[in-house]
């Protein structure tokens, strides 16, 4: 396929009534032009027919939280119960919609099912998933919540000091729902779910969704004892230290005890344990191969969206049928490029400079 075909099929991906005429003012060439790249596309079998219906992909399906984060960041220093001047920040979040955002970066077709108000944050979340190509036809959009938003008032010193979560919406995210959208879940290559999402609805879809492999992302210690009796429900987890002794109700004290902690979890169902140590690098047990991975030394600018970098890069290997050493290479290298960005999600995600980080720290061997 030509990159011009590539580009093509982008816009219809994202409007799929898009005209010919709109096609070729979007991309610079004659309406003639755009006639004979569909034709070839039809050729190819990448459009099947009238009215642009596109052969089905496959693609990745995260079920998960979408967020708008709010931080306050004082001049000076931070004074309680007074008006301080400073800055606000204002920035898409939600563990479910970053882990989507880094898919597509890494260009990976992705559908994110999440939940949105309809006011101006959730046409925000809305607008932004439309302009890269991430798939949110699927998620649920309500009138009468508001979006999820995530209020932080930081000191001086970058630390926040008290926070306000107002996620409500998500409960919104119920079986009944859930069962108007089982095909797209079915359907899915893989199916990622956060924590953010209620427990009954998550236990729900992995009891009944049989056919496609559910990775996990714990999102914190406490919601990850949501799924503590459903762990081996999952074929790829990603804990971190503490949210794998809870999880496991095991002791982690060295290289030996990460072995019988994913060992846990492997009797359990799991197919694959990815256990993040923070600076002492990163864990990873199949049942056939493991190993520990040392952390490279990083200049941190935000620490913000590593974990849910780290997820997307599982996701995009299993996508692309790495092996278990190369896939936790790919993923720390991912981790490392969304450390060295102030942004959760670095712009400059993508695989070429994910395998360029790799060569960078040497992971590449």
């Amino acid at each position: 396929m030509t990159n011009r075909e590539e580009e093509l099929l982008a816009l219809i991906r994202r409007n799929p009534a898009i005209s010919q005429n709109e096609l070729a003012a979007a991309l610079g060439i004659t309406r003639s032009s755009v006639a004979v790249h569909i034709t070839n596309l039809m050729k190819k079998g990448l459009i099947l027919g009238k009215g642009y219906l596109l052969r089905q992909e496959d693609y990745v399906c995260v079920l998960g939280g979408s967020n708008i984060d709010i931080s306050g960041f004082p001049n000076q220093k931070l004074v309680l119960h007074d008006s301080n001047p400073g800055k606000v920040k204002i920035s898409l979040g939600g563990v479910g919609r970053n882990i989507a955002d880094n898919l597509v970066h890494l260009g990976v077709p992705t559908k994110l099912i999440s939940a949105t108000g309809e006011d101006v944050y959730g046409k925000k979340l809305i607008g932004h998933a439309n302009d890269i190509g991430l798939d949110v036809r699927h998620s649920l959009i309500l009138s009468n919540r508001a979006t999820s938003t995530y209020l932080a008032i930081l000191d001086e010193t970058g630390d926040m000091k008290v926070a306000i979560s107002h996620m409500d919406i998500f409960e919104d995210l119920s079986i009944d729902f859930i069962q108007t959208r089982r095909q797209v879940i079915e359907d899915s290559k893989i199916c990622v779910i956060d924590t953010n999402i209620p427990t009954e609805t998550i236990s729900y879809v992995v009891d009944n969704f049989k056919n496609t492999e559910f990775f996990l992302d714990t999102v914190s210690t406490t919601k990850a004892l949501k799924i503590k009796d459903k762990i081996g429900a999952f074929h790829t987890i990603k804990p971190n230290k503490i949210e794998a002794e809870l999880l496991s109700g095991l002791e982690i004290r060295s290289e030996r005890d990460l072995v019988h902690v994913s060992e846990y979890f492997l009797d359990k169902g799991v197919q694959r344990v990815f256990i993040t140590l923070a600076e002492s690098g990163v864990f990873y047990h199949d049942g056939t191969e493991h190993a520990l991975i040392p952390s490279p030394k990083v200049n941190v600018v935000n620490a913000t969206g590593a974990g849910d970098a780290f997820v997307s890069a599982l996701v995009f290997a299993r996508f692309n049928q790495y092996e278990m050493p190369e896939t936790a290479r790919f993923a720390m290298a991912a981790s490392v490029l969304a450390l060295r960005h102030e942004e959760t999600i670095n712009p400059s995600m993508s695989r070429d400079n994910v395998l360029l980080t790799m060569k960078e720290l040497g992971l590449d061997q």
